[in-house]
């Protein structure tokens, strides 16, 4: 037990470590580095194994060291008053709304990399939605997986393909404990999957004010089959999908039955939890005496539902054969057929060929349904528009809210400071000289976290001794950097950039003028197309004009993310117009002074101003992929080499100045415009508020429930 460990000066070191808080929260990563630095890299920034890993003798000197019991006063001070303060923006606006929470469903979750349930932008967008629900006060409950194995760890082997690792995590090791009962045992749900019952275990996690109960099928009371359930995130064929996906939305349903939690409103973040609006419609049916149409009406009164990508393979479709037999056992208790359940999810039930849609499902039992800009809303309202043939595409009830970033989990350290200083000035009056100044430190970081990454990487893969010496002094901490992360999904066209790479060469080794650019992301496992797409980068990367210039890193998480947006000058996105429903990584860079290089898709028709990046291509969409794709790579390769290389080598007394001007824009655009503070703000107002003030009976079924009936402890 870490308390039997900790002194009792200190005591609360444990309670700090368990609550992810100090994740986004600058004073409380500062102490757990003066706790032990050496121990917080070898962790990978993680204070619950940094308190398992280190010496009893050394908690001792901590505990009589006045200037660490300073700070740590101080942080406990401030976790308090965070975790009690009553004047915040939901209660204070909506007193009468704090008691029920919304319970917020998402198959992945991005709080931090000693988490790892998480694969890309969708779970860290989860993870920012619950951190900046704890900072306004609005009562949120998250429920997802506990991946044994996670996503996947990413290696590249000496050819440049990837390889997918799974190392089985650690709960011990992590900021979680085992939900136990009022004796102390451990609790288990039981789920209908097909012919069997699965037993769920849950474990629970904080981040600030806001709960996460997380589900785990690896335990005996399980099938050897059935533990493999919540084994890997996204991983496996179909057939596992739709049952991990039956006991995400039906499971999570009884999770919180089971845990006395009677949210008022449901979040569906995608289609993978939309199957807790099957259980929504039996606990009506069987509890209230509700028939099917009721039930659904009911039901429907309380679902947000956020689609998230117009990409098909991320609008999950089953074999209709197949969900007929997981959802028979429900409608038998139902008293119905089970294909009226199984109509739900079809357009057209007399059509043989059509699948049953989970997008489809969550769209018609939905009261609110949005896309995540206001481009994408547009595209969603056209690509669902057969679902209402009714009504004109305008007129299709999906709506938009446009997603933001946590900003205190993704602006730099050194930033924070300098724009609470100087943003709130009217007008604003950041200090160009020290603006860049922090900048070029954060760059500098970068590059050597990255020189690293690529020796670690070497090392691993078997590269020449040559190559291990090169890497060592790539990149350059004073060039301009241009950073590219996120999934290899051929629609991103990662490899847009290389399509003339003698123009590409030139453009980076320009005399007085060098480029670098730092690429990063991972492939599906089972997305072939993608890794070609990063075998070609890695190969040309290995190129004796790119090499050192134009690098490729592996093993893309949380803690890279947050150095590459925090470190390059310039942000670039490729995707295939309108395939990018978002892209929240620009924002993120953004908010740490890059300029963003992107197409007009997504957030940037939004975020662009002209004056805070670049826009590549004409912003209109072409039937013929080569030729947009030929124009793309035009308005690239112009871009950099005749406006943006010479902008950032424009200097005066060694300042960049209309470069550091156009920074600052940048910061000033994406702060208030694309926060989670706004985007949660919107979601309140617009959905959540409405849901949870209707007249009528709880869709989940037991409004009378009484939360806090379970330990959070182990």
């Amino acid at each position: 037990m870490l308390s039997d460990k900790i002194p009792s000066r200190i005591a609360r070191l444990e309670e700090l470590a368990y609550n992810f808080w100090w994740s986004w929260h600058r004073e409380a990563r500062d102490l757990f580095k003066m706790f032990d630095y050496t121990l917080w890299r070898s962790t990978s920034h993680n204070p619950v194994q940094m308190l398992l890993e280190v010496s009893s003798e050394r908690l001792e000197e901590l505990a009589a060291d006045p200037l660490f019991l300073r700070q740590y006063d101080a942080v406990l001070m401030a976790l308090d008053t965070d975790l009690k303060n009553g004047h915040l923006w939901f209660p204070t606006k909506y007193p009468n709304l704090t008691e029920r929470p919304v319970a917020y469903f998402s198959a992945e979750f991005g709080l931090h990399q000693s988490l790892p349930i998480y694969s890309g932008g969708l779970g860290v967008l989860a993870g920012d939605h619950c951190k900046e629900a704890s900072d306004i006060g609005l009562p949120l409950v998250a429920v997802g997986f506990l991946y044994e194995m996670g996503y996947f760890r990413q290696c590249l082997t000496a050819d440049g393909w990837q390889e997918a690792v799974y190392p089985r995590f650690n709960p011990e090791e992590a900021a979680i404990r085992e939900v136990r009962d009022e004796a102390g045992k451990s609790v288990f749900i039981p789920v209908e999957v097909g012919d069997r019952a699965v037993h769920l275990q849950i474990w629970h996690a904080q981040a600030g004010r806001t709960p996460f109960y997380l589900m785990d099928a690896d335990n005996d009371m399980n099938a050897p089959w059935d533990r493999e359930l919540t084994a890997r995130l996204y991983g496996g064929d179909q057939e596992m999908r739709i049952q991990q996906e039956i006991v995400l939305g039906i499971g999570g349903m009884r999770t919180l039955r089971a845990l006395g939690v009677a949210p008022a409103v449901f979040h569906l973040n995608e289609g993978h939890s939309a199957f807790l609006a099957i259980e929504q419609i039996r606990r009506l049916m069987t509890r209230r005496g509700l028939d099917l149409a009721q039930a659904c009406t009911t039901a429907h009164a309380r679902n947000i539902f956020t689609t998230h990508t117009p990409v098909p393979a991320g609008n999950d479709a089953f074999d209709r054969d197949h969900v007929r037999e997981y959802l028979r056992p429900h409608a038998e208790e139902m008293g119905i057929d089970v294909d009226e359940l199984v109509g739900l999810g079809l357009m057209d039930p007399a059509d043989p060929r059509e699948q049953f849609g989970m997008t489809v499902l969550a769209l018609r039992l939905a009261r609110f349904a949005n896309g995540v800009s206001e481009l994408h809303g547009a595209v969603a309202r056209d690509m669902w528009q057969f679902l209402w043939p009714d009504s004109e595409t305008h007129e299709v009830p999906i709506e938009h809210v446009t997603n933001g970033v946590h900003l205190s989990t993704w602006i730099a350290d050194e930033m924070d400071p300098l724009y609470r200083k100087h943003l709130a000035d009217e007008p604003a009056s950041l200090p160009r000289d020290v603006f860049w100044a922090e900048h070029e430190r954060r760059r500098g970081h970068l590059v050597q976290m990255v020189r690293e990454r690529l020796i670690r990487q070497g090392r691993r893969e078997g590269a020449s001794a040559e190559y291990k010496a090169s890497v060592a002094h790539a990149l350059d901490p004073h060039a301009l950097t241009i950073g590219f992360a996120r999934r290899f999904a051929p629609y991103k066209r990662a490899t847009l950039m290389l399509r003339d790479p003698g123009r590409l060469a030139r453009i980076l080794g320009a005399a007085g003028r060098p480029v670098q650019i730092i690429i990063a992301g991972k492939a599906h496992p089972r997305n072939e197309p993608g890794k070609e797409l990063m075998k070609h980068v890695w190969e040309m990367s290995r190129r004796p004009e790119f090499q050192g210039r134009l690098v490729l890193v592996e093993g893309y998480d949380i803690d890279l993310a947050r150095h590459l947006v925090q470190g390059c000058d310039v942000w670039l996105n490729t995707p295939r117009r309108p395939m990018e429903a978002s892209g929240t990584s620009g924002m993120k860079a953004a908010a740490n002074g890059a300029l963003n290089l992107s197409v007009l898709d997504g957030w940037w028709c939004e975020g662009y101003e002209e004056n805070n990046g670049w826009a590549i291509g004409t912003g209109k969409d072409h039937d013929d992929p080569e030729r947009q794709d030929a124009e793309d790579a035009e308005s690239f390769y112009s871009l950099l080499e005749e406006q943006i290389a010479p902008l950032f080598y424009e200097r005066d007394d060694g300042l960049p100045g209309e470069w550091v001007r156009r920074m600052i824009e940048a910061v000033e655009a994406v702060i208030p415009q694309f926060s989670t503070a706004r985007m949660v703000d919107e979601y309140a107002d617009r959905f959540y508020v409405p849901c949870a003030t209707e007249d009528g009976p709880d869709g989940a079924g037991d409004q009378s429930s009484s939360p806090g009936t379970m330990s959070r402890s182990s």
